[in-house]
């Protein structure tokens, strides 16, 4: 499970290291991954076994379905199969650093449970923390998922 936030740079080449403490459990998952996002506000990484289980549940969707076809199309323009590095790096793709402004920017890198996010630690905070406060309306809707 991926939980918890780590502080990490996006260096000039696009290379993201990835944060020691996510590096054991995704490990067990291999050293292949699915980088891409919905919208370039940030990216994700998602290791390959998890986004091929997006893909299988997506193959079972008509293909003329308008948000299966928005999805792949942003998530395939967006996206990029990548491997990791001998020292645990992995290349965002040019058009993802650039509209998600990851390049040689400080970055949060965020657990999501069975992916990462990974966000301009500025962006992040304007959108994400400020811009985003938990509401009333937000307790009552996870007290409705039982948690």
């Amino acid at each position: 499970m991926l939980r918890g936030n780590h502080q990490a740079t996006v260096d000039a080449k696009g290379r993201l290291k990835i944060p020691a403490a996510f590096l054991p459990d995704l490990r067990k998952l291999g050293d292949d991954f699915y980088v891409t996002s919905e919208d370039g506000n940030f990216a994700k990484l998602y290791p390959m076994k998890e986004w091929e289980a997006i893909e299988e549940k997506l193959a079972k969707v008509p293909s003329h379905n308008p948000t299966k076809r928005k999805f792949l199309a942003l998530t395939s323009y967006y996206g990029q199969a990548v491997s990791t590095d001998g020292q645990g790096r992995v290349l965002i793709p040019a058009v993802l650093r650039e509209a998600a402004q990851l390049a040689g920017e400080e970055v949060v890198v965020l657990g999501s449970q069975r992916y990462l996010e990974i966000w301009n630690r500025a962006r992040f905070l304007e959108k994400e923390v400020r811009g985003n406060a938990w509401t009333a309306d937000d307790s009552k809707n996870m007290g409705e998922l039982g948690v």
